[in-house]
């Protein structure tokens, strides 16, 4: 069987016959691939945790018919064993799991935006990538993770003009299905009514600008999750059932 090699992210695991585990990943170049790992759930099994959800590994595969073979495994990032210790990490980054799983639809069709966003959200997430030395609250991670991956998938929000008519402001109502936020003269029925300064943190979250979301209060920062959440579901058709485990 043809064999190639590419870095990855463990999206999700299930079991398959005695021993054996089908792994969902993210990868680097070959995009969403499923693939067998066997005898991964014998005490024995030399993957142990390589091939946990969370974990980022550089992968040997083998072609398969149906699936794919996973013949040797690297751990890179263990960022399971971090976000396992933290409930509000793990649920936040399961999240995440489930949105990549759930936009990278087509299996073998590239996205290596998509699994770069995924490799830094975990690393935010675990707090490799703070500067200052303060972890970011995970919801944060999250709602920015969610807003970025979203765009990539051609699916961006307007947050500083009116997604309507353009209008440049910080405008007070949101409506997901008109795309973003809303002006007074294109404001639709049902569009929800958002406290000032929680369109700016929307923003903040979609550019990754950490210290104007430090100044956010709490008020934005529940508004925004929430409209976040919305926005996702209305793309997704269904919303996530792990975001209802995410504490806010």
């Amino acid at each position: 069987m043809p064999v190639y090699r590419d870095e990855a992210v463990v999206l999700r695991t299930q079991k398959l016959g005695e021993a054996d585990r089908i792994i969902t990943l993210l990868t680097r170049r070959h995009g969403r691939v499923r693939a067998v790992a066997r005898g991964a759930r014998r005490t024995t099994s030399r993957w142990g945790s390589r091939l946990e959800p969370f974990t980022h590994v550089d992968l040997q595969l083998a072609q398969g018919r149906t699936l794919d073979v996973v013949t040797q495994a690297v751990t890179l990032d263990p960022f399971s064993i971090t976000l396992r210790a933290d409930y509000d990490r793990y649920t936040a980054g399961t999240a995440m799991l489930e949105t990549a799983e759930r936009l990278v639809v087509e299996e073998k069709e590239p996205a290596v935006q998509q699994f770069l966003l995924l490799v830094g959200g975990l690393r935010a997430m675990t707090g490799a990538e703070s500067a200052t030395g303060v972890r970011r609250r995970p919801e944060e991670v999250l709602d920015s993770y969610l807003l970025r991956s979203l765009s990539v998938a051609g699916y961006a929000p307007s947050f500083e003009a009116c997604a309507r008519c353009g209008e440049v402001g910080e405008h007070r109502w949101f409506a997901p299905a008109a795309g973003g936020m809303l002006c007074g003269r294109c404001r639709v029925p049902g569009a929800a009514t958002v406290a000032p300064g929680t369109a700016s943190l929307l923003g903040a979250l979609l550019a990754g600008d950490w210290p104007q979301v430090a100044l956010a209060g709490d008020r934005q920062r529940r508004e925004a999750g929430g409209l976040v959440s919305a926005y996702l579901a209305w793309h997704l058709e269904r919303g996530l059932r792990s975001l209802a485990h995410v504490e806010r």
